[in-house]
């Protein structure tokens, strides 16, 4: 099991980016959660055994969504987290 910050720099706010985020969360049964930061990015702590195939899906965009860049850190695990929400 890993645990990932995440922040992706682009089309990504305003575009659909969260409930993407929270749909490949919910696919790979994974933790943590999704916010809007102020400079524009999204930040995102996800945690579980598919967190590649996560960032994978995430960064690919879609119509609307454009990730130019992103960043991936692993971080520590949280125990006892149960589900993936968005932060405001």
């Amino acid at each position: 099991m890993k645990r990932y910050f995440i922040i992706y720099r682009g089309i990504v706010q305003g575009v659909g980016f969260r409930g993407k985020a929270i749909q490949c969360a919910r696919k790979h049964r994974l933790t943590g959660h999704v916010r809007n930061a102020a400079n524009g990015d999204v930040e995102c702590e996800v945690q579980g055994e598919e967190v590649d195939l996560f960032v994978k899906e995430t960064i690919a965009g879609d119509r609307f969504i454009n990730v130019f860049d992103y960043s991936v850190k692993e971080i520590p695990l949280k125990e006892n987290e149960k589900n993936f929400s968005v932060r405001f």
